[in-house]
């Protein structure tokens, strides 16, 4: 049995299967990447969400303020709002990871 760890793909990898896969040199693939990451972001920065129809949406979730507990010393504590991204799969991606 294969180890999960094995199956991961780094921003270096990924570059790569991007340039081979449509044909360009490395560098402008990473451009691409990156662009691609910095317009999510600012997107998801300003309010907006990101929909790519088929894919996925990137869209950001607000967690309200909340009371937990301190693991090690079992003090109740205040845990502050946060937004926090997320991405959910769109049907053909799902259906091409299950087929």
């Amino acid at each position: 049995m294969r180890c999960k760890e094995e199956f991961q793909m780094n921003k270096k990898e990924l570059v790569a299967a991007v340039a081979e896969q449509a044909g360009l040199k490395k560098v402008d693939a990473e451009k691409a990447i990156e662009a691609f990451t910095a317009v999510v972001e600012g997107a998801l920065k300003a309010g907006d969400k990101v929909q790519l129809v088929g894919f996925g949406t990137f869209e950001v979730a607000e967690r309200p303020e909340r009371e937990g507990r301190n693991p090690r010393s079992g003090e109740t504590m205040t845990i502050a709002a946060s937004k926090n991204p997320k991405f959910k799969a769109g049907k053909a991606l799902k259906d091409a990871i299950n087929a």
